[in-house]
């Protein structure tokens, strides 16, 4: 459903994507579309095949438990044959929380486990890629469980895609950012000594089917990322949009940009 009224462009069941009309105006008369109610139905169009889905603030366990729900349920769908998958774009900030991926090693843990305690923190060992990485406050962690397959995308593809979703986004706020050949995920200064990593990717594909996702540093407190050695890395430092720009971001609005972004590279993605 698109419903069109003085502040709200809303589409889909649930929390889901808003413009105000003057940022629609503006956009219309940047691109001289002809046809304005034309366009609010091509965005209508893009925009209702994803849900942008917000859990705020949920402790990991919880966000895993109703990932995998999500994950499991979409899988048996397709198995039994289904069309018409629901695409789900999921947002939250999590507690002090480090993850270890299928291929993580818990020497990258550099603390105790009473040190843990110590600052309210969890250890999970998780089914996704990737190696060590902190999740907390002032971080986006994006989970989206998606049918890949409906754009006849391979996970490769896909990652590369989380990837060029954070570039651009950054690219807004006037950060520029590369990847790092071998190394996923989202980088600063690039061959140099001051090389550091603003968002961390690792996900699990089954049959098409994604979960986990990405964990963009907005104003998250870096000193967390001092006590382990990040996606397994003794070289290369982390960084956050608020580092960069000395300023607190809001991250409802980094979200939106992200989920925006992400909804119209993979409506465009080509293989």
């Amino acid at each position: 459903m698109c419903k069109v009224s003085n502040f709200l462009f809303n589409t889909n069941k649930t929390v889901t994507h808003i413009i105000s009309i003057k940022t629609l105006k503006h956009t219309f008369i940047r691109l001289k579309v002809r046809n304005f109610a034309a366009y609010i139905k091509f965005l209508a169009k893009m925009n209702t095949n994803i849900s942008y889905i917000n859990w705020h603030t949920i402790d990991y366990k919880t966000a895993l438990d109703k990932q995998t729900e999500l994950f499991n349920g979409k899988v048996q769908m397709k198995l039994d044959g289904k069309k018409d998958i629901e695409q789900d774009f999921i947002v939250c900030q999590h507690n002090n929380v480090y993850t270890l991926g299928l291929h993580g090693k818990d020497s990258n843990m550099l603390v105790s486990e009473a040190f843990l305690k110590k600052i309210d923190a969890q250890v999970f060992h998780t089914n996704r890629g990737g190696d060590i990485t902190y999740h907390g406050h002032g971080q986006i962690t994006g989970y989206p469980i998606l049918n890949i397959d409906e754009w006849n995308m391979g996970i490769r593809d896909y990652i590369d895609l989380i990837e060029q979703m954070v570039i651009d986004v950054m690219a807004q706020y006037n950060i520029s950012c590369q990847r790092v050949a071998g190394a996923t995920g989202v980088w600063l200064d690039v061959g140099t000594k001051k090389e550091r990593k603003i968002c961390a990717i690792g996900v699990k594909c089954s049959r098409g089917i994604t979960m986990h996702g990405f964990a963009l540093n907005v104003n998250t407190d870096l000193k967390y990322f001092s006590y382990i050695n990040p996606c397994g890395f003794t070289d290369k430092g982390v960084t956050s949009m608020q580092q960069e720009l000395n300023t607190e971001l809001d991250l409802s609005e980094v979200a939106e940009k992200l989920y925006n972004r992400f909804v119209y590279l993979i409506n465009n993605y080509k293989k």
